[in-house]
């Protein structure tokens, strides 16, 4: 989200890179499927968040864990990648079949800039043992696909003291399969605002680029209300309910426009 979102479609993390099993052999072409893994961000109020991405495990049904090497192992500023962008993570070629658990392995560079000020990010669980996640998708023989992971920065950062901020992940993964978008713009630019999307207990949101275009992905195929949020006392809040998802077509909902 870039966007924000609570859970819809599976919660799910990583990256996954050139495929580098540690078997000797390689895959039967017959029996692979080529995955692109994409890093993008759920909105966050910070300057800065850097985390330090250094390896991916990923475990298919029925297979042993295989440790996969990122293309560029390193640090990555999550803020970089939202509203729609994202960075590259893996490309890789994987068995087909379903995949089961996925690891994410941090390093120990991990940083928050807030006003300013740099602070140090703890990630005890990740670096121990890897931020793990169950994903189950299935990728048959032969096929392409991409997934994207979304990390909520927003929602996965916590201030527990005076300079003191603590990593607990939470993270979606959708595919181009399961692609749901709403786009749009805002005005006036300057408005501070953050758009939400929401559907029962399932939100996500996005705060709009300098030039007031937001955008949210990874939606699933539902109904949603539409809600947006001036940062600023002299505008008056939005609302446009019923806002249809369909599955691989962008909702744009054009301008929207905040009045006092």
């Amino acid at each position: 989200m870039n966007n924000k979102i609570i859970t819809t479609p599976a919660v799910l993390i990583i990256a996954i890179s050139s495929f580098y099993a540690c078997k000797k052999s390689k895959p039967n072409p017959g029996n692979t499927a080529q995955v692109s893994m994409h890093l993008t961000d759920d909105p966050a109020n910070y300057d800065h968040v850097y985390l330090d991405i250094q390896q991916v495990a990923v475990t298919m049904s029925g297979s042993s864990e295989v440790t996969l090497d990122l293309i560029r192992p390193g640090i990555y500023d999550l803020l970089q990648f939202k509203n729609g962008l994202d960075t590259l993570l893996a490309r890789a070629i994987l068995p087909a079949g379903t995949v089961g658990q996925i690891r994410l392995i941090l390093g120990n560079s991990n940083s928050i800039v807030v006003s300013g000020v740099t602070y140090p990010l703890t990630t005890p669980s990740a670096q121990e043992s890897g931020v793990k996640l169950n994903l189950h998708q299935t990728f048959a023989a032969g096929g392409a696909y991409d997934i994207w992971i979304d990390f909520d920065a927003g929602k996965s950062i916590l201030q527990t003291g005076s300079g003191v901020y603590k990593l607990k992940p939470v993270i979606r993964a959708y595919s181009s399969v399961t692609l749901g978008n709403i786009r749009g713009y805002i005005l006036p630019l300057g408005a501070f605002a953050t758009v939400y999307a929401i559907n029962g207990t399932d939100t996500a949101s996005a705060i709009p680029a300098a030039d007031g275009y937001f955008s949210i992905n990874g939606l699933a195929a539902a109904n949603y209300e539409i809600l947006v949020t001036p940062g600023i006392i002299t505008l008056q809040p939005y609302t446009q309910p019923n806002v249809q998802v369909t599955y691989g077509v962008a909702n744009n909902l054009g301008t929207i426009t905040l009045h006092p």
